[in-house]
Parts: structure tokens; sequence; C-alpha cells
């Protein structure tokens, strides 16, 4: 690190421009926005938002459908996909999620030809419950091998029933499109994933177009405009259930359905459609992630502060996982709000334990969900859809690591310490830990036994701490106190976990002090 740098931090200040702070401020606003909903309720509202949108622009003459049509073929798609959920969830016997069966009809509406003939709206109605179905059908061990609504296009497509059209792929509807899609892909942090699959799709498309005679100008416009690979990009390959678990693996599966999507391809009558890339690139994601759905039986509850709880759970079966990663679990329950039943939680676990832990920060008035997880007895049984995240360990066994921890931030450190510990690299580890009150100090015992040095930060005087603890008093969580706690920070590989207005500002000013290896985890909607 430079003098100059080191200058500016002794005097807490980093060399930060106003744009940078402006734009960290703008990043953790748009952070808390999307994180107060649900993703499912973030990508139904949008779709919701798509299809007025489209009414709007049928009723003027912008697109090729009246709004009659449109709202039929909507209502239809619906209504097949509620009730065939119902059916579906009384045969296997478990609760349907009603914003994810209507999501599936919503995409369908826009992939399917919209009608408002008998025939059609029967095939609509038809494609509905093929999709529902491959929820239950087409998995293996309680595991989606595909996306439920491109399996159902090209179902209802090879069939010779109808073709999918993929009409939202119109000029009037791009501007909302991707707006939507960059909402969906931000929130979800696959980004990245969403824009190579552009580039490819879209990079082959433009390439076919130019050989076939089009200029440049128009072949960016029927790219963008005329195909489907922006509203793709956002709302059919950024489907979680179907997506490998690890970065690199979802840009090789974006790559792989790029080209699938785009290229001139044919097995015989069969040639490469959309929808068909995507479920091929399910299949081969498959191969990647936890090759069953995950089974759990909870083991013990206990509290751990006053606004924090460990849950223990025994899988059914080995559960793959990488420390530092994340759980999604399903808890079905009565009344759920606007939180729904599905919530993710950082595992806390060493690699190779036997058993599956969590920690889940409920405050006095909490969630729907956090409620019915509290109120659980041992023994209680419920489900995962998958384990996920790139907040790991380096592959370098001897990198130097610091974490910084913001209150329950702390969970994914609590599993990447243990593991350390068990391969006698922990106590060369660096944790920063800051939280509200001495008393929201979670894992004060399982954190000591790793050997890690770790500082506390907390307005108040934590009491007798373990061997190789400091308290650092009252203060703002800062880079100019990482690199005073930490004074070979920027030699180190720095992970901050918390929450996003937290770890966006903390991340800047690091990186303006000279750090520069740094992972970030932030706690969305928690």
């Amino acid at each position: 690190m430079g003098q100059d740098a080191v200058r500016r931090l002794a005097r807490g200040q980093p060399r930060l421009p106003r744009r940078g702070v402006r734009m960290t401020a703008l990043v953790a606003r748009i952070d808390r926005l999307l994180g107060r909903v649900t993703m499912y309720l973030l990508v139904l509202g949008i779709l919701v938002v798509l299809a007025v949108l489209a009414v709007v622009l049928g009723a003027v003459g912008a697109i090729p459908f009246d709004p009659l049509t449109l709202l039929a073929s909507a209502t239809v798609l619906l209504a097949a996909s509620w009730i065939a959920n119902q059916v579906l969830g009384l045969v296997f016997r478990t609760t349907p999620l009603l914003a994810s069966g209507f999501i599936t009809a919503m995409l369908l509406f826009f992939v399917l030809e919209p009608s408002l003939e008998p025939d059609g709206l029967l095939v609509l109605a038809l494609a509905a419950a093929i999709a529902a179905a491959s929820k239950y059908l087409i998995a293996w061990r309680g595991r989606h091998l595909v996306n439920p609504a491109a399996i159902a296009a090209v179902l209802v497509g090879v069939t010779g029933l109808t073709l999918s059209s993929w009409w939202v792929a119109t000029g009037p509807m791009l501007p909302a499109v991707a707006l939507g899609a960059l909402l969906i892909l931000w929130r979800t942090r696959h980004l990245g994933m969403g824009l190579v699959y552009l580039a490819v799709a879209g990079g082959l498309l433009f390439v076919r177009y130019l050989a076939f005679g089009a200029d440049a100008g128009s072949a960016l416009s029927f790219t963008l405009v005329s195909s489907p690979v922006v509203f793709a990009a956002g709302f059919m390959v950024s489907e979680p259930l179907t997506l490998p678990p690890r970065r690199w693996q979802r840009m090789l599966y974006a790559v792989v359905v790029g080209v699938l999507t785009s290229a001139p391809l044919a097995i015989g009558p069969v040639r490469n459609t959309p929808e068909l890339a995507l479920v091929i690139g399910g299949v081969l994601a498959f191969f990647f992630a936890q090759r069953r759905g995950v089974k759990l039986e909870l083991v013990e509850k206990r509290q751990l502060t006053p606004t924090a709880w460990e849950f223990r759970f025994r899988p059914a079966a080995p559960l793959r996982f990488a420390p530092g990663q994340y759980l999604e679990l399903t808890l079905p329950h009565r009344r759920p709000d606007a939180g729904g039943i599905r919530r993710v939680f950082s595992l806390t676990q060493a690699a190779g334990d036997d058993e599956v832990t969590v920690g889940v920060r409920i405050r006095e008035q909490p969630s729907s969900f956090k409620r019915a997880l509290r109120s659980l007895e041992p023994g209680a049984r419920l489900r995962a859809t998958g384990v996920w995240g790139d907040f790991t360990l380096p592959r370098d066994p001897g990198a130097k690591l610091a974490f910084v921890a913001a209150g329950i931030g702390v969970t994914p450190f609590v599993s990447q310490l243990r593991t350390l510990a068990a391969a006698g690299r922990a106590a060369d580890a660096e944790l920063l830990y800051a939280v509200r009150a001495s008393a929201d100090l979670a894992y004060r015992e399982e954190l000591a036994a790793t050997g890690c040095r770790v500082a506390v930060l907390s307005p108040d005087d934590p009491g007798e701490l373990p061997a190789h603890w400091t308290w650092l008093g009252a203060g703002a969580l800062d880079a100019e106190l990482v690199h005073r706690t930490i004074p070979d920070a920027a030699e180190r590989t720095v992970y901050l976990s918390g929450a996003p207005t937290d770890v966006a500002r903390l991340r800047r000013t690091l990186r303006a002090a000279g750090t520069r290896r740094i992972r970030t985890d932030v706690f969305l909607g928690y």
C-alpha cells in the first residue's frame, strides 16, 4: 500500500471519489429495495407488469394481438396452472408453491402464441399442465432436471399442437423486458451469466444475419428486437432450480445454452430452438449439482443470542457443499407472508460433517417463515432445493485470509474457519467481527475453538474473551479500522459478509485503500 493511502487511512479518509460514494449508495439502495421481496414475487411482479404493458400495446395496435386475446390466453394459462398444481399436490402429497406455478404460466404466456380460439386455448391449458407435471415427473430423487416452461414449449411444439413464437421479442416491449431482465439478474447475482448468454446467443445470431446479407445495423436490430435472447437471458436462463451451483459452471452453462439457442443445428426434422436449448442445458447442469432433492430432519435447535438461532438437521443422504455456500430451505406453512416459504441460509458446519447446521437471525417480529422454523420440534422433516454459492475459500492452501463480518454475516465464516481448523490453517486467519451489542456475538465458542485471531467491534464491553480475541471498543466498521486491526490486510484475501450497505461501502473503500483481493457475500431481505 502506498504512503499516500496510508496517510489517508490514518486520517480516516480513504481515496474515494464522490462518484464512487454515490454509486456505492445507489447499489446498496437497489439491493435493499430488491431484497424486501422474495425472488418469486419479484419475477412474478415483473411478468405481470410486462403483461399489462402488452395489453396496452395491443389496444393501440403496437403489437399484433388484441387485448381480449391476451387476457383470455393469460387467464387460461394461470387457471390451468393452478388446477394442475393443486391436483398434483394432492397426488404427490405435497404443497405446491403458488408463485412458482404462476411464474411458469406467465413465462408460457410470452413464449407460446396467444389465441382466442377454443383449440388454441386448449393447447395453452395443456402446456400449463405439462409444465406443472414436469416438476414431479421429470425429476431425479426430488431434483428438477429441466425448466418447466421450456419443456412444455418443447413438447407442444414437437407434437405439432403449436409452435413457440416468443412474441415477447418485439420492439415496443424491449425496453421493459431489458429492465426486468436486469433487475432479476442483479437480484440473483447472475448478471455475469446473463451477459455471457446474451453475448454468445446474440453474437451468433448477429453473425448469421450478416451472413444472410443484412447490414450491421439491421443485424443488430434483428438480434436484440426480433429474437428472444434478452427475455431468455433474464427470465429463463436464470431459472434457479436448474442452474449449476458454482459461478464457473454457470458460465459454461450460459455458453452451451447460448450456442444451442442460435447456432444452426438440426437432428433430422428437429431443429434447435431457445426452449430446446434450455432443456438440454438443464440436463447438463444436473451433473454439476447435488443430484437429488435434499431431505432434512431437525435434530436440534438452540438459541445462540437474543436474535440468533442455530438449527441442526440430519440429511437423508450426504450433502455435498463447499464452506461458504448456502442452502435454500423450503418450509410450507399456513398463511405465508410476502417472504414466502423458501429462504436461503449459510451453512455453518465444517466440510465433511454428517449433519447440516444453519444460523438464522430472528428478530422480535419475524417473518412467517422464521416463526414456522422456530416452532419446529426435533423430528420435523423439511426439504431444501439445493446448495449454491461462490463465497468459497481460495484453492491455494497457502493463501493468507482475513474475514470481516457484520452481525449474522458471520455464519459463512463459521463453516470456513471450522474447515480451516480441521486442516490446521485457522490460526493464521484474522476475523473482524462487528455487532450492535456484545450480546449478539454468535458462535463465540465455535470460533474460539478454531484458534483464529478475532477482533470484536461492539459498543459495549463483551467481558472476558477467549485467547487470541481482542475488544476494539465502539466505532465505525470502515477501511481505516480494518487496516488498523489487520495491518497486512492488503496482502490477504479479504472476505466481507453482511448487509448490502455495509458490504458495498466497505468493499469500495478497501479497494481505494489498496486492498485488491476481496470476496463479498450480502444478506438480501434478511
